[in-house]
């Protein structure tokens, strides 16, 4: 197993953290949503609201099982990713897996500074934010806790060079 893959709630991290890790270790960043985008010509947010969240989490396993079979990658999910058909076994099998582990408060203040437009939070005011992560995130943990290395947000990256040995 070459490859590695960051799970864990949006918001975490995934993205910011994979691609330092990924420079750090000379290997090839894959931002799944960005790959997805790519790949059908249209952002995740839209293909979400054309298609519902069923028919996207197909497109997204499909998106994911094409990453995991190229070499030397460090891989970020998106949230919901590992929660769906089998997808956080076909990780593990394929990568060396590592869940950023924040709390809730910890996710809502990053979701409230993103810029990045989010399918399923995107619209909410941050009550509403609360709790949809209070709900949400003991429903996706048991999926996340899954990985090989359960990480709280490092303050480098060297934390996680050192976890993965």
């Amino acid at each position: 197993m070459n490859n590695i893959v960051i799970v864990g709630f949006p918001g975490a991290g995934k993205s910011t953290i994979g691609r330092r890790l990924a420079g750090r270790l000379h290997m090839t960043f894959i931002d799944l949503d960005l790959y997805i985008e790519e790949k059908y010509h249209s952002a995740v947010p839209l293909l979400f609201q054309r298609y519902g969240e069923p028919a996207f989490r197909t497109l997204e396993f499909s998106a994911l099982c094409e990453v995991l079979k190229m070499d030397n990658c460090v891989i970020a999910t998106g949230g919901g990713t590992p929660c769906h058909a089998g997808a956080m076994e076909a990780i593990n099998e394929n990568a060396r897996s590592i869940y950023l582990q924040l709390s809730e408060d910890q996710i809502v203040e990053h979701l409230l500074i993103s810029k990045k437009k989010r399918p399923l939070t995107h619209h909410l005011s941050e009550p509403e934010l609360r709790k949809y992560v209070h709900k949400t995130l003991p429903v996706r943990e048991p999926y996340y806790l899954q990985a090989h290395i359960i990480s709280p947000l490092p303050d480098s990256v060297e934390e996680l060079v050192q976890k993965l040995k």
